[in-house]
């Protein structure tokens, strides 16, 4: 068990807001991007990207999931995280691998989306 980092008290890994005092555990920054227009089979899917900012530099990390929303229910069908070295060597690889900038409008983020 680790201590709440606001107030001290033990707090089991699972949880992720303190039972004590309710703050979060995990800081993280989320978005979600959307599949390519043209490519049929992934139209029902999306990429969630997670950056975890708490904690000692270790647990910090970028976690990758997939989500599939056909049927009843969104859900993550496969998932990956990457270290904080690796994650800064993708983001290379994809700015430094992009074609050169055309002048289209940006998809709204999904979360924009009704």
């Amino acid at each position: 068990m680790r201590g709440c980092p606001d107030c001290g008290s033990p707090v089991d890994e699972s949880f992720r807001y303190c039972p004590w005092c309710a703050a979060p555990q995990r800081l993280k920054l989320v978005d979600f991007f959307r599949p390519h227009p043209l490519i049929e089979q992934d139209q029902t899917k999306a990429l969630r990207v997670s950056r975890y900012l708490a904690g000692p530099a270790p647990e910090r990390h970028v976690r990758f999931s997939v989500w599939d929303d056909a049927g009843a229910h969104a859900r993550a069908r496969a998932a990956v995280s990457l270290d904080e070295d690796e994650a800064r060597r993708l983001a290379r690889f994809l700015v430094d691998s992009a074609p050169p900038y055309r002048d289209e409008p940006a998809h709204p983020p999904l979360t924009d989306r009704k």
